[in-house]
């Protein structure tokens, strides 16, 4: 599971964070580390989608995201489809 945008929404649905906290997050629960290009393509990606989107904040250094409602339905969609993948898996892995 090392699909940046999925890793990001998940990282997001917990509340809002700027890159640096996204990719520690995602490194603890994921033991993924996005690079800050892939990182910052993805949300990029993201944006345009209307999965997320920027919060105002006071740290001009730093800018935090938020995952949208839209970003949720996303967010859903891609864990059902993966919890598919593993009842399948696991499943087969079974039979044999």
């Amino acid at each position: 599971m090392s699909d940046p945008s999925l890793l990001i929404l998940a990282s997001l649905a917990e509340g809002d964070k700027h890159g640096y906290a996204i990719m520690e997050d995602v490194a603890a629960f994921a033991g993924v580390r996005l690079g800050a290009g892939t990182l910052y393509g993805a949300i990029t990606r993201l944006e345009e989608r209307g999965a997320i989107t920027p919060v105002k904040s006071a740290d001009s250094r730093r800018q935090p995201y938020r995952i949208t409602s839209a970003g949720r339905q996303q967010l859903q969609q891609q864990l059902q489809a993966l919890e598919q993948v593993v009842k399948t898996g696991t499943k087969r892995l079974r039979a044999v």
